[in-house]
């Protein structure tokens, strides 16, 4: 079961204790640039990680500043919709709350509490107040992602051009493993990244596991890797199955 460190405590809690039990994710961010969009990247990935492990999950965003630049931001990013979360009610979901929060951002009252670090710089092809990128948003959501949410991240050009780099190689290779015969995703590779994305959300260790599966040896069959791949995707986001069907 997903476990993340409450920032409160810096002890590591149940995300959701109810496992099936509605679980409220809320995102406070407000101002539009990288760490904002930080903070609510990490609330779609508690989302998608608590839905794996089968726990339904209500994602909201509060704020006072550029509401609508942000949630133009994350769909642009491909994360799960935001429901205004500034008039919620007192008492709904009390039970099972997460908070996601800038590493100086307001602690709200009640449920885990999980800090954001600090992230900077420009967003591709957007002035600092434009909502959407004009370069692929995959590639900028594998940047925010490479680094734990617990370090800062100084988003540049090196970075971005890694992150595209990483995300064309792997989209290739997806492709390429599709021509040949689906095989199920190995129990002790599947067992590695949920062991991974439910020890306190650890992507970084996701994505390296999703390198050792690529550079494996011939060992591992094609139809695995993409399995393996697609599995992944379903945390990730960074739509790897998208090249199926082009030319080689």
């Amino acid at each position: 079961m997903l476990r993340i460190i409450d920032a409160r405590t810096g002890v590591p809690v149940l995300a959701a204790p109810v496992r099936r039990g509605l679980t409220r994710v809320e995102a406070h961010a407000s101002g539009y640039g990288a760490a904002s969009l930080r903070v609510l990247l990490v609330a779609d990935l508690l989302v998608r990680a608590l839905e794996l492990g089968g726990t339904p999950a209500w994602l909201l965003l509060t704020g006072d500043r550029d509401q609508a630049e942000l949630r133009a931001g994350a769909t642009a990013l491909g994360m799960h919709p935001f429901e205004d979360g500034r008039d919620l009610g007192a008492g709904v979901g009390e039970a099972q709350v997460l908070h996601v929060v800038g590493e100086d951002g307001r602690r709200p009252d009640g449920g885990a509490l999980i800090a954001v670090a600090s992230a900077e710089g420009l967003l591709p092809g957007a002035s600092a107040r434009g909502a959407v990128p004009d370069a692929d948003p995959s590639v900028l959501r594998l940047a925010l992602l490479s680094v734990p949410r617990t370090e800062a991240l100084r988003l540049d050009a090196t970075v971005l051009a890694e992150a595209h780099d990483t995300l064309a190689r792997w989209r290739r290779s997806v492709a390429d493993w599709a021509r040949q015969s689906s095989r199920p995703v190995p129990e002790e590779l599947r067992g590695r990244l949920r062991t991974a994305w439910e020890d306190d959300l650890d992507v970084p260790e996701v994505l390296r596991v999703l390198r050792w599966v690529r550079d494996a040896g011939p060992e591992l069959p094609a139809g695995a890797r993409f399995e393996t791949y697609a599995y992944a995707d379903r945390l990730l986001g960074l739509e790897l199955t998208r090249d199926l069907g082009a030319p080689s």
